[in-house]
Order: C-alpha cells, then sequence, then structure tokens
C-alpha cells in the first residue's frame, strides 16, 4: 500500500477520535451544568424551609406568650401556677400545610407537610442549682439549705456527692469572679442553660439525670409547690420523706395549693420551713416553652427560655432570655398529643 494512501486513514482516524473527545466534554460540561442547577434549586429549597420553620416556629413561641400572659392576668384574682392551668397543656401535633405559602409553580400536592406540637414547662418545679451560692454580706458564700437539698437529691438519684462538692466550689469562685468583675485563672464562667452546667463540673451523666428535677435560673428562685416534682419536693423538705412527697403530687391533682399556710393547713406533718418564701412558693416567673416541627422528613426543635413579670395591675411583661433550635430526633406520632421533654 502506498504512503498516500495511509495519510486520509489517518487522518479519518485523528478526526474520529477528536469528535469523541468533543462528545465527551460537551457531555461533561452538561452534566456540571445539571448539577449546578440541581445544587441551585436543593438550596432554595433548604432556604425556603428555614424560612418556614423560622415563622412557625416564632408563632409557636407567641402562642406561649399569650397563654402565660393571659394566666399571669389571671394571677392577679387567683394567685397560684399550678398544672391544672391552660399553659401546662401540651399542643397535640396539628398540621400547619394548609397555611403554608406555595409557588404559583407548585401544584397542592407537592405542598410542604408540616406538623407543630408544644409544650411549656414551669422551671421553678425543678431546684435551681444557682441557689447553691447566695450573697451573705457582701460575699458570696454557699447556700446551707440549698446545699442540703442537693444533697438528698443526689442520694436520691444515687449520684456522687463529690460532683456536688465541685460543682459548689466552682459556682462560688464563678460567683465571686462575676461580682468583682475580675475573673483569675482557671475559674469558669457561669452558665446561661443547663446544657452548659458542665462548665461547673457536673458529668454528663448526672446532668440527664438530674433534668428532670434540677435547672439552671439566672437567679435564685423558690420552689413552686403545686409543680415541683416527687423527688424535688422530698429534697427541698427537710421533715418530709418520699411517701408525704408522692402524697402532696397527689392531692393537689385535686386540688392545688393556693399558698404555702394553704399547705400547711392540709399538710400538718409539713414543717415551718414551707413558710419561709425564700425557698417555696405557689407562683413562677421562669417558662421554658418547646416547639417541635415536622417538615417532610426533618424535625426541628426550638427551645425558650421566658421570664413573666407583672406590669401593673392589668399588664403582663414577657421576656425572651435565650432561645435555642436544634435537630429533633424522634418524631411525635402522628395525631397525638407530642410532649417535648
Amino acid at each position: 500500500m502506498t504512503p498516500g494512501v495511509r495519510a486520509p486513514q489517518r487522518q479519518r482516524g485523528a478526526a474520529l477520535l477528536l469528535a469523541m473527545l468533543t462528545v465527551a466534554l460537551v457531555a461533561t460540561l452538561s452534566a456540571a451544568a445539571l448539577w449546578q442547577q440541581w445544587r441551585a434549586l436543593a438550596v432554595e429549597s433548604a432556604e425556603r424551609q428555614r424560612v418556614q420553620a423560622s415563622w412557625i416556629l416564632a408563632g409557636a413561641l407567641d402562642w406561649a406568650r399569650l397563654i402565660l400572659r393571659e394566666d399571669g392576668i389571671n394571677n392577679n384574682q387567683r394567685p397560684a401556677d399550678h398544672l391544672g392551668e391552660p399553659w401546662a397543656l401540651p399542643l397535640a401535633e396539628a398540621r400547619l400545610s394548609s397555611f403554608l405559602a406555595a409557588d404559583r409553580d407548585q401544584s397542592a400536592d407537592s405542598t410542604l407537610e408540616a406538623f407543630l406540637s408544644g409544650e411549656i414547662f414551669d422551671l421553678q418545679g425543678r431546684l435551681n442549682l444557682r441557689n447553691l451560692v447566695k450573697e451573705t454580706d457582701g460575699k458570696q458564700v454557699v447556700s446551707e439549705v440549698d446545699s442540703l437539698a442537693f444533697a438528698r437529691l443526689f442520694q436520691q438519684l444515687g449520684l456522687p456527692e463529690a460532683e456536688l462538692a465541685r460543682v459548689e466550689q466552682n459556682l462560688l469562685a464563678a460567683s465571686a469572679a462575676q461580682t468583682t468583675g475580675t475573673p483569675a485563672p482557671g475559674v469558669p464562667l457561669l452558665p446561661q442553660r443547663w446544657s452548659q452546667v458542665g462548665w461547673l463540673g457536673l458529668s454528663l451523666r448526672s446532668a440527664m439525670a438530674l433534668a428532670p428535677h434540677a435547672t439552671w435560673l439566672p437567679q435564685r428562685t423558690p420552689l413552686n409547690l403545686n409543680t415541683a416534682t416527687a423527688e424535688a419536693l422530698h429534697a427541698a423538705l427537710p421533715d418530709a420523706d418520699m411517701a408525704l412527697a408522692r402524697n402532696l403530687v397527689e392531692q393537689r391533682k385535686s386540688a392545688h395549693f393556693t399558698s404555702r399556710e394553704n399547705l400547711r393547713q392540709r399538710f400538718p406533718a409539713v414543717s415551718a420551713a414551707v413558710l419561709q418564701s425564700e425557698h417555696f412558693d405557689t407562683q413562677s416567673r421562669f417558662f421554658e416553652v418547646h416547639g417541635r416541627l415536622r417538615l417532610d422528613d426533618t424535625l426541628i426543635e426550638e427551645v425558650s427560655l421566658i421570664e413573666r413579670r407583672p406590669g401593673g395591675p392589668t399588664s403582663i411583661e414577657l421576656t425572651p432570655l435565650w432561645r435555642e433550635r436544634r435537630a429533633a430526633t424522634v418524631p411525635p406520632p402522628t395525631g397525638h398529643s407530642a410532649s417535648l421533654q
């Protein structure tokens, strides 16, 4: 075969190879463009879901504030907070899909399914870890009464008392540093919420065991006799055994305590310690609001702390102290009340 015949064959082979490379390049660019378009749609969908979740959970907080405001106004005539009031009833999971704004291009079938549930907890129904330290004569000292109460609670739950001693010392140092405004090396910061009490030396295991019966609030607070758990009552009442504490919890279901004196009249076995307003009360100021939102397969929970104060005869001041949003892991049962603890 002559050289003149081989040249056109080599040219055709080069042209075929060039065409294949061009097709591969076009396919690659097309795939990249499709991926970019898909990613943009995914980002837009996620952002829209985030915005929808924000205003729905904000609505849940407004729902809680409305209920607490009405309850606070009613407290002017009936000064007691108890578990038979509307704020203590959980908000059952409700479908909100029909209220979500949908794009014009979306059909009714593609509208995002949304379900909201919520619950309000009285944090003064738990022992306040902040009470362990108080100010006396301008100095921060450990409160013996509250230290004994937490010691009894630690003993009930089988927790190491050495942790309590460590928490007291760290809290004492942190409170003193905050008062003087001169933080020292190695002194922890004061927590802002219960999830941060590990700063004071409390282990995760102990914090989880204490959570249903103890809390952290920004100031010293009395224990609400109408909402406290039996464990908290047993720990806080020096002369009450667990049987008496459980009897208190059962009896207040039918008739809540209107005052500390009312409890003393109904349960003479309780010592006069309940008459000390510094440690016990029948009203509360601090409430924790849980709102849980289910969007398709996504679960979002927002927790807020609200302080309620009387602003006048017919007005109530409600101040959100902090808000924390987190992903939920266990979906609430559809069509039933969702507990958010």
